[in-house]
């Protein structure tokens, strides 16, 4: 028993020095009624002084833009206990945001069961694809999904641009392409980008790529995640 647990302790130890800085997690937190606004959210323990935070973000989905006032995010200074993941401080941040007078989870009227179908994830091992390929047999048309990126170091910094095509094949044969995205809009201290879940709007209108992002520190790489939306109509 003394083996199997120095064993898991050493396995701990060695994935915790192969990555530094911290990774985000994501999480769903649910659509408009009419699926014009997606709300979404990321929280964690910070790589740099340990301490719990939590971002949410509300998305204009016809507009693939942030709303006024879409970018709320919580710092909290209280240590976490082991075991703890900094899920408490995203709970916190919505409980803060539904009592300010910006609320946008009432303003956008978010239901947080509302959460779209999902249609592809990225599972935490694979390789990531720089092209994927889906069908919707609810309405028969095939999707084609490229993410292009370029990355760009000058003096040890980094700094990476992505944009998504996308191609829809409907069931007789008709092609409608997207661009998604800013092409050639570097965003600093980036070093990739991987697709890391595609989900249709509860309306199945619209289209949202979580994108996650791996962020150069002075502590290692962070994992991040932002949004891209198109509307197929």
């Amino acid at each position: 028993m003394k083996k199997i647990m120095s064993f898991i302790l050493l396995t701990c130890l060695i994935s915790a020095s192969s990555w530094a800085g911290d990774l985000a997690t994501y999480i769903n937190l649910g659509f408009s009624e009419n699926s014009r606004y997606f709300m979404f959210g990321q929280y964690g323990i910070e790589g740099s002084d340990s301490l719990p935070y939590a971002e949410v973000f509300t998305v204009d989905v016809d507009a693939n833009t942030y709303t006024p006032g879409g970018v709320r995010k919580g710092d909290y200074d209280t240590p976490p206990q082991a075991g703890q993941n900094g899920l408490g401080a995203l709970l916190n941040l919505l409980r803060n945001i539904g009592e300010s007078s910006s609320d946008t989870i009432g303003t956008y009227k978010i239901d947080h069961l509302q959460s779209g179908r999902l249609v592809y994830i990225l599972i935490n091992g694979q390789t990531p694809k720089s092209e994927i390929e889906f069908r919707d047999f609810s309405s028969g048309n095939h999707y084609k999904v490229q993410l292009n990126q370029t990355s760009f170091e000058d003096k040890g910094r980094y700094s990476a641009a992505f944009h998504i095509n996308l191609t829809v094949t409907d069931k007789d044969g008709n092609i409608s392409a997207h661009t998604i995205g800013l092409p050639g809009y570097k965003r600093q201290d980036v070093k990739r980008y991987r697709i890391k879940q595609v989900v249709f709007s509860p309306d199945e209108s619209s289209l949202v790529f979580i994108v996650e992002k791996e962020e150069e520190t002075d502590e290692g790489i962070n994992i991040r995640y932002m949004a891209e939306t198109v509307n197929l109509d």
